[in-house]
C-alpha cells in the first residue's frame, strides 16, 4: 500500500512498496516543462535535464556520474516534458543509497560549468536534427505545432537552434532556481525499500526543512481557438507519408479521461482495432496506424498517426475519415467496449510489475493531478465507462472544424486534402 509524506517544506515522498522484488526504483519529478518557458528560452527545460548529468563538485564530470551508477548495474535516465521533467534509477535494493546520493547530488549540486554547456549545446542540436530528420518522430510536433498554436503547448521541447546556440548560463540558472525547488517536486520511491528507510534517506540526501516560499509562477492555461479545420504540409522527399489527424482531448482531471482512453483504443490502439483492420489490413494502405491520446494538466487530444502509401493518401484519408463517421454516428459494441477494457486492465497490471513503472504512476499521478489513483480505483472508473458515453465523446470531438491534420511527405499544396476533411 502507498503512502504520501509531505514535508516541511512541501518536498513530497510517495512510497511504494514491495518485498517481492530486489529491485528499487527512485523517480524525482519536477513540476516544470516546455509550456511553463518563455519565447527566449523555449528549450531550457530540455537544456537544464541535460546538464544535470555534467558533473558536481562531488562528481566532477558526467563520467563521475555514469561510473558510479554502472558500476552496480542500474539503470538511469531523464525525461522533459511538457508538463514536467524527471529523473529516475532503477538498482538493486540493497544499492539504493547510491540511488539517491547521486541523483540528489545531480538535482542540488550540477556545476553548470561553462563549458560543459557550450560542449552541450552541439549535443542538443544533433539531437534536434535526429527529430526532425524522422519524420515518424517529427510529425506528432508538427500536429502540436498546428493544433495548440498561441500557446507554449505548441512550441518543441527541444526548443528551436537559435536559443540553444545562444541561450545564456545565467538564464538557466535562474530558471532552473526557479522551479526546481521542494513545493514543486515529488520523489517516488519504489521496490524493496521500507517506509522508515525511505523517509531517512530522502531527509539525509534533499532538503526538507522549511524554507523561503518561492513558489513556481504557474503556467497559461490553453484555451482553443479553432474554428475550423487545420493542414500543415511539411515537404519532404520520401517514399512513404507520414500523416497525423490531432482532435480535442481531455486533462488529467476531466471525467472522460477513461472514456476517450477506452475510444482511442477501439479505434487504433492494437492490431484488432478498427483503423487496424480497414487500412492496414483489408486495403493494405499503411504498414502501422495507430491512435492514442496525449493528457496535459488543462487539456489533451487524440492523435490517430500512420505511415502511409504515398500514392494512395487521399484514400488512405477517406478511410480514416470514414471510421472516424462510423463511430460518431452508431458509437461502438459492447462486446468492443469489453474487449478495450479487458486490455487497458491487462497493460496496466504487466506495466507495474516493474517498481520502476510503478514510481512513475504514483508520482505522476501526485504532481500533475495532486491526487493519487490507485490502480484498483483506476480499474472502476474503466469499468464505469458505457457505450453511450463513448458515443456522447464521439460525437463531440470528431467535427469538421475541430480536425488537425499534419502530413510529412513529398507534397506543398494542402489545397488537395482540404476537400476530405469532413465529418
Amino acid at each position: 500500500m502507498h503512502k504520501k509524506i509531505t514535508f516541511d517544506n512541501g518536498l513530497r515522498l510517495i512510497h511504494i512498496p514491495n518485498k517481492t522484488t530486489k529491485s528499487a526504483s527512485l523517480f524525482v519529478l519536477y513540476g516544470v516543462g516546455s509550456r511553463h518557458e518563455t519565447r527566449d528560452i523555449n528549450g531550457a527545460s530540455h537544456f537544464i535535464e541535460h546538464l544535470m548529468f555534467k558533473g558536481t563538485k562531488k562528481r566532477p564530470s558526467t563520467l563521475d556520474i555514469s561510473k558510479a551508477l554502472d558500476s552496480v548495474g542500474s539503470e538511469y535516465n531523464a525525461a522533459t516534458s511538457k508538463d514536467w521533467t524527471g529523473y529516475y534509477v532503477k538498482i538493486d535494493s540493497k544499492k539504493f543509497e547510491l540511488a539517491i546520493d547521486v541523483v540528489s547530488d545531480m538535482l542540488q549540486n550540477s556545476k553548470f560549468d561553462a563549458v560543459e554547456i557550450n560542449k552541450e549545446r552541439g549535443v542538443i542540436l544533433e539531437e534536434i536534427n535526429m527529430y526532425q530528420d524522422n519524420p515518424i518522430m517529427y510529425v506528432e510536433d508538427a500536429l502540436e505545432q498546428l493544433m495548440f498554436q498561441g500557446s507554449t503547448l505548441g512550441w518543441e521541447i527541444a526548443g528551436p537552434k537559435k536559443n540553444i546556440q545562444e541561450v545564456s548560463r545565467k538564464k538557466l540558472v535562474d530558471y532552473k532556481d526557479k522551479y526546481y525547488i521542494p513545493q514543486n517536486m515529488v520523489v517516488g520511491i519504489a521496490g524493496n525499500i521500507s517506509e522508515k528507510e525511505a523517509v531517512s534517506l530522502v531527509s539525509k540526501y534533499f532538503e526538507t526543512k522549511k524554507i523561503k516560499d518561492n513558489s513556481n509562477a504557474p503556467f497559461k492555461p490553453y484555451v482553443t481557438t479553432q474554428k475550423e479545420p487545420r493542414i500543415k504540409v511539411i515537404y519532404k522527399k520520401t517514399e512513404q507519408v507520414q500523416l497525423a489527424f490531432g482532435f480535442p482531448g481531455v486533462s488529467y482531471a476531466d471525467e472522460n479521461l477513461e472514456t476517450l482512453a477506452l475510444l482511442s483504443v477501439i479505434l487504433g490502439g492494437n492490431m484488432s482495432s478498427r483503423l487496424f483492420l480497414s487500412v492496414r489490413e483489408q486495403r493494405g494502405l499503411a504498414y502501422f496506424i495507430r491512435s492514442y491520446p496525449n493528457v496535459y494538466q488543462d487539456t489533451g487530444n487524440l492523435v490517430i498517426q500512420s505511415g502511409l502509401d504515398r500514392s494512395r493518401l487521399q484514400e488512405a484519408i477517406k478511410v480514416i475519415i470514414g471510421e472516424l463517421k462510423k463511430v460518431k454516428k452508431h458509437g461502438v459494441t459492447a462486446a468492443e467496449l469489453q474487449k478495450a477494457k479487458d486490455y487497458v486492465r491487462g497493460k496496466i497490471i504487466l506495466t507495474l510489475e516493474d517498481s520502476s513503472s510503478l514510481a512513475d504512476w504514483y508520482v505522476k499521478h501526485e504532481l500533475l493531478e495532486n491526487k493519487i489513483i490507485t490502480p484498483e480505483q483506476k480499474f472502476k472508473k474503466l469499468n464505469n465507462v458505457t457505450v453511450g458515453r463513448i458515443k456522447k465523446l464521439a460525437e463531440e470531438i470528431f467535427s469538421t472544424n475541430s480536425i488537425n491534420l499534419a502530413i510529412i511527405g513529398p507534397f506543398k499544396n494542402k489545397k488537395p486534402f482540404e476537400k476530405l476533411l469532413k465529418l
